[in-house]
């Protein structure tokens, strides 16, 4: 039986530590969406006279419901491109050994050296001749190209270390290369899939500046961008801006706990690849 020692001890103190130090944004989260408006106490204290009003008028003021929709539709989109493109592109990456591979890879790779503010103003441009301003196809589209070079790194980098006997077995049961892909490697590529999906869907879901830029003045707003409208230049609404967060978390959060061990497996298994 294992002793309880001071080393034990020390370990739980900093996990507790820990605990707090990542529970303390989310009491401060809570807090302020339950004070009301003008309420000017310290975030740390707890609220007087707690209200669930700040819900109702931030789902109503900020149009949360259709925001709500096209986070989930441009999220959506985004993620399940990136995953088709960047699978199908790694894997030719991963296992060809001519000279032309290293190089495709290496220019892929040039995605994640360069900031993407470099493209801003030219892909606004672009997006404006094309007529997709205020579409969140151009969000779908920008995400897409952005995220491709990091996944397909990943891809890439599982793939690698992925044994390639299983396709080999499968060609010579008369599966063609896109059929083996499809049928054998693929559901290989679950555990990198899994973190390739939750780093995305992360990343999209909480973007705020290209929403803005793309679908500005449209009407089709993505969550972060409607909660922007609390915040003013001589007045924020803060309670609202906090409210709106906490409706904004809640689909990820029931997402989470939905596909909670699949997520947990995939994105260890993920990593570990």
């Amino acid at each position: 039986m294992n002793r309880y020692t001071w080393r034990t001890g020390i370990l739980e103190a900093v996990m507790i530590a820990g605990a707090l130090a990542f529970a303390f944004p989310v009491y401060v989260l809570v807090s302020m969406a339950l004070r009301h408006e003008g309420d000017h106490s310290s975030p740390i204290a707890l609220p007087s006279h707690p209200t669930l009003v700040n819900f109702g008028d931030a789902w109503e003021r900020a149009g949360l419901g259709a925001a709500i929709s096209n986070s989930v539709l441009v999220t959506g989109g985004s993620v399940v491109l990136i995953v088709c493109l960047a699978a199908l592109a790694a894997y030719p990456l991963a296992r060809s050994t001519r000279y032309w591979s290293r190089g495709v890879f290496a220019i892929f790779m040039l995605g994640l050296l360069l900031p993407f503010q470099l493209a801003l103003i030219p892909l606004y441009q672009t997006m404006r001749d094309l007529g997709l301003l205020g579409n969140p196809l151009a969000l779908i589209v920008f995400y897409t190209g952005l995220q491709l070079p990091f996944s397909i790194f990943m891809y890439t980098g599982f793939l690698r270390s992925l044994d390639s006997g299983y396709e080999e077995a499968a060609l010579m049961d008369g599966c063609g290369p896109v059929r083996a892909f499809v049928s054998v490697v693929f559901p290989l590529m679950r555990p990198i899939t899994g973190t390739v999906v939750i780093l995305n869907v992360i990343f999209v879901w909480n973007d705020f500046l290209t929403p803005l830029l793309y679908l500005s003045g449209s009407g089709r707003q993505t969550i972060p961008v409607a909660l922007f409208g609390f915040v003013g230049q001589y007045v924020s609404e803060w309670p609202m801006v906090f409210a709106g967060l906490i409706i904004g978390i809640v689909p990820v959060l029931l997402v989470y706990f939905a596909l909670q061990k699949r997520i947990i497996q995939g994105f260890a298994g993920g990593l570990k690849g």
